[in-house]
């Protein structure tokens, strides 16, 4: 650990507190505005849109029905991606002789898209087409980065809205919210980003892959692609996925440390400033800089755990003749070092992203134990975009019922009351991960034809079966990286939870915003707990702590942090 890897955490940091609140003013424009941004451009062409889906933007929709547009959109973007993978030899912009993608492959990679997930259970450059690349993955990282940005304003307009105005019922329409966060927020950043990343080295072409004699005399084969697209939308839209195997440490998709820089930055955009936009949707700024404070606090003590463990020397290796000065260096870019990459690994599984700098597999015991944790809390520091805010919202519906029944009163949050059917909602919503995680872990780790694809026995083993469920289920797509997952069994069981963990908890986080926009308001009275203070920011971050952290503390416990006491012992299997 050194002064210029702290300096460039807490730069990291000052940037995404500086670009907060404007992001989230641009995102409550955009969404809840009179006014929108660039009407002339933009707004022709969300009119174009309308007329072409028949969407009349003035009529919102109850909770069911903004679930059920959701589900329909979601339920054939996996149709005609599975479609687009299977059909992909007769279509064009194929660089090369592409590997065969099986039903099971192309049924994971789907879901895995649409889902917001991004798990890729092959090496892009050899198994995917430009094409397919392009029209298939690129486009879903849109529309399910979309998709959940949708879900957050859905839940925030039924915490926020007033009983007195004329849409009470209502959460919004799936359609109007959609078509105005790609047209006017991903869409015009994404061209922005891909400009830049072009200038830095990141390649853009659908040009054959090359053939190059190296160094030794050998031929080479190089693909090529249109890479800066496809990795704009990755980050921003906190997809993760790689065009290429090796994903953002290859060179071709994330060349300097400014570009590694930037890309972190994109992954926490939109995140970090819809805390601000709920801010102003709820009339009180503070309460949105409260969500904020919890995530931040939640951020920076993960980043600091993982790089003072990547910081020093794998105590596996200690006793060999390597050079320890730099840390735990194996599975790391020396381009970016321990630092640049302990923060990109602490960001991409806060934010749900699975995009990776670094390979979380070489990670020492506890180093590894920071990305699992972060996706076992349930995506809520910071978050994916959308997904983010409203994991977080839940826990803010916990912790206020954890306040009332301190003061014992009837919880309220801003002015309205959490009751039986909210509380059952929200239990729902955090029960449905762990459940999802820890039943595909088992039955992986029992049947010898999941246990089969590990690559390592004892404790790194089950981590690697533990991080895989979890990045499954928690909408993550990164990986441990020693585990096969391209079989039938991983394929299928990866995919249903995906499935499962995308689109179970979205109906408890619809189901509450419906049933809290239909509810009165309550003036503030002296036994209502204060939600915008510091005090609430402790009670948050324990919630999410305690509820989150501690659901997973058994399986942990046999999984990193045995092996770390293993490691410290000069012990491995």
């Amino acid at each position: 650990m050194n002064v210029y890897g702290w300096a460039q955490i807490f730069l990291y940091f000052l940037v995404i507190l500086a670009l907060t609140r404007p992001m989230g003013n641009y995102l409550y424009r955009v969404f809840e505005g009179e006014r929108k941004p660039f009407p002339g451009i933009f707004g022709a062409a969300e009119y174009f849109v309308y007329r072409a889906l028949m969407v009349d933007k003035n009529k919102e929709q109850t909770w069911k029905e903004y679930a059920f547009s959701l589900f329909i959109f979601s339920f054939f973007g996996i149709l005609a991606l599975y479609a687009l993978q299977r059909l992909q030899f007769f279509l064009p912009f194929n660089p090369q002789t592409l590997e065969g993608v099986t039903p099971e492959l192309a049924f994971n990679t789907a879901v895995s898209f649409v889902t917001n997930t991004n798990w890729q259970a092959y090496p892009g450059e050899s198994t995917m087409g430009y094409l397919v690349q392009m029209a298939g993955l690129a486009w879903q990282n849109f529309l399910s980065a979309g998709a959940g940005i949708a879900v957050a304003f859905a839940l925030a307009r039924g915490l926020t809205r007033k009983a007195n105005q004329a849409k009470t019922a209502t959460i919004g329409n799936f359609w109007v919210d959609i078509t105005r966060c790609t047209i006017y927020v991903l869409l015009p950043l994404s061209l922005l980003g891909a400009l830049f990343l072009v200038s830095q080295g990141v390649i853009q072409n659908i040009n054959p892959y090359r053939e190059i004699v190296t160094l030794e005399g050998t031929r080479q084969s190089v693909a090529m692609g249109p890479v800066a697209s496809q990795e704009i939308i990755k980050e921003l839209g906190t997809n993760g996925g790689g065009f290429f195997n090796a994903n953002s440490s290859h060179p071709f998709e994330n060349p300097t440390p400014l570009t590694n820089f930037i890309e972190m930055v994109l992954i926490f955009l939109i995140p970090a400033g819809l805390t601000y936009t709920y801010g102003r949707m709820s009339g009180n700024r503070r309460q949105g800089w409260v969500l904020f404070c919890a995530m931040a606090i939640l951020f920076m003590t993960g980043t600091a755990a993982c790089y003072q463990a990547e910081s020093h020397p794998n105590p596996i290796l200690a006793g060999l003749p390597l050079d320890h000065s730099q840390g735990n260096m194996e599975g790391k870019e020396v381009r970016f070092g321990t630092s640049g990459s302990a923060l990109f690994t602490v960001i991409t599984t806060a934010a749900s992203c699975g995009a990776v700098n670094s390979m979380h597999d070489s990670y020492t015991p506890m180093g590894g134990l920071v990305p699992l944790v972060n996706i076992m809390l349930g995506e809520v520091v910071f978050g994916g975009t959308g997904a983010g805010l409203y994991g977080m919202l839940i826990y803010a519906i916990l912790a206020v019922f954890i306040a009332g029944l301190m003061v014992g009163r009837t919880p309220e949050y801003l002015g309205k009351k959490i009751e039986i059917r909210e509380m059952q909602y929200a239990m729902a919503y955090i029960l449905i991960f762990p459940v999802i995680v820890l039943i595909t872990a088992a039955w992986s780790a029992a049947a010898p034809y999941g246990a089969g694809s590990v690559s390592n026995g004892g404790p790194h083993g089950l981590s690697q079966i533990l991080y895989a469920a979890s990045s499954a289920g928690g909408n993550n797509g990164s990986a441990f990286a020693g585990l096969n997952a391209n079989t039938p069994w991983w394929n299928i069981m990866l995919g249903i939870a995906m499935l499962a963990g995308r689109f179970l908890m979205i109906v408890p986080v619809l189901a509450i915003g419906g049933s809290m926009a239909a509810k009165k308001d309550i003036p503030p009275g002296p036994g209502t707990f204060p939600t915008d203070g510091f005090l609430f920011v402790i009670l948050l971050t324990g919630a999410v702590i305690i509820i989150g952290a501690l659901t997973f503390f058994p399986a942990l416990s046999i999984g990193p942090i045995v092996e770390h006491f293993m490691a410290q012992a000069g012990r491995r299997f």
